[in-house]
């Protein structure tokens, strides 16, 4: 069996090395990522975890990993903010409050489609504006969803979270290798196999 992963996020791509699995292939999607008008962000996780599934041409011996992770204030969606001002608002938004990271993930294997979603609750601390400031001028919010990556200099920002914290960064692991292993891909976790 051979893994294609459907994405081209650097991440994803890291935390798969962390638990053995090297794709043999990555081919990202090309898919309208727009949420639908009053669509729930559950809902838009899953639908684009499939869609990118089903988007993937791929072999018989190939198995197809997909996800999409989203950012939820309550029934809003934080994308990837498209400049540093939106970066602000994200950011203004999650200051010392709580909110959802959903990770929807699908895994295609011929005809089937294996789907799981896992949900972390995040909690930001108050934000001053001097450490909002300094975060914009990092960088660091660009191409994350909600503008902040839990495993960058928004660490320091985030006091609790619960559940998974790979879920987070992008890619909830204990989950992806359950899926993984239930459509024949061999989970060996053994490091001189990569």
């Amino acid at each position: 069996m051979k893994l294609v992963l459907g994405s081209a996020s650097p991440r994803r791509l890291e935390l798969l090395a962390q638990i053995c699995v090297i794709p043999s292939d990555i081919r990202p999607a090309d898919i309208d990522e727009t949420p639908l008008k009053a669509e729930l962000p559950l809902v838009y996780a899953r639908r684009l975890a499939a869609q990118k599934a089903q988007a993937i041409t791929h072999s018989k011996e190939e198995i197809v990993l997909t996800a999409d992770t989203v950012v939820a204030v309550g029934r809003r969606i934080l994308e990837k903010p498209e400049n540093a001002t939106q970066a602000v608002e994200f950011l203004n938004l999650l200051s010392g409050r709580r909110h959802r990271v959903i990770t929807a993930i699908a895994i295609k294997s011929g005809d089937r489609l294996l789907e799981k979603q896992v949900t972390t609750a995040v909690k930001f601390k108050h934000m001053s504006d001097a450490e909002l400031s300094a975060y914009i001028r990092s960088d660091e919010w660009q191409g994350k969803a909600g503008g902040y990556a839990i495993q960058g200099i928004a660490a320091a920002f985030i006091p609790w979270i619960s559940g998974s914290y790979s879920n987070v960064v992008g890619l909830p692991l204990t989950q992806t290798a359950g899926l993984l292993s239930a459509a024949g891909y061999p989970m060996n976790y053994e490091r001189n196999a990569l």
